[in-house]
């Protein structure tokens, strides 16, 4: 249910804008890039009340942070200095560049998938893939799948719950977020990824 009879005007006015894929786009990919704030706090409520178009929400979702990891890659790639060094400290600092850079080194794809979708801040894997030169379609096709499962994920969920999908996210998102990380922690240890 959405939080407030204010919140959900708000959030229909913009849901009849001809730009909110566009919007969504852009929230996307500051979210993936500068803006450490959940877009699932706006993506379901947007999915909630116009379920006809929450595909194409997913789906504007996950270009937009495509395009926010593309820009993260070019900024460790071209510019680790200035730009790079800027988005790192934002995220969390220089000691874990640089595990992220020998985790790319050693596991390439599947690091850039497991940081993807579990609750782990994604602009490290952006710059460290670009600062180590990791492959840049290993990097966009783990992006792509990982922020797809976040995405669409999401979709499923208001398509099955309907209006109760925020409230359940809201009181899982910590199980849900511990849940994932520990099944991609599984996997890497039964498949000898670690």
């Amino acid at each position: 249910m959405l939080a407030s009879y204010k919140n959900k005007k708000l959030l229909n006015k913009i849901l009849k804008s001809r730009h909110t894929r566009w919007a969504v786009a852009v929230v996307s990919f500051l979210e993936s890039t500068v803006m450490p704030i959940p877009l699932e706090l706006l993506l379901i409520p947007l999915m909630q009340i116009d379920r006809k178009r929450m595909w194409q929400l997913a789906l504007a979702a996950l270009l937009g942070c495509i395009g926010g990891a593309l820009f993260g890659y070019a900024a460790g790639y071209f510019f680790q200095a200035s730009v790079g060094d800027w988005i790192v400290s934002a995220a969390g600092g220089k000691e874990q560049l640089a595990r992220a850079g020998e985790m790319l080194r050693e596991k390439g794809f599947w690091f850039v998938f497991s940081v993807g979708v579990t609750p782990v801040p994604f602009q490290i894997a952006m710059v460290a893939a670009g600062t180590s030169g990791y492959s840049i379609l290993g990097f966009l096709a783990a992006t792509a799948l990982s922020r797809a499962v976040r995405y669409f994920g999401l979709a499923v969920l208001v398509w099955r719950f309907g209006d109760a999908a925020e409230d359940l996210y809201k009181r899982h998102r910590l199980a849900v977020g511990l849940a994932v990380t520990g099944v991609v922690v599984l996997l890497w240890i039964l498949f000898g990824i670690l």
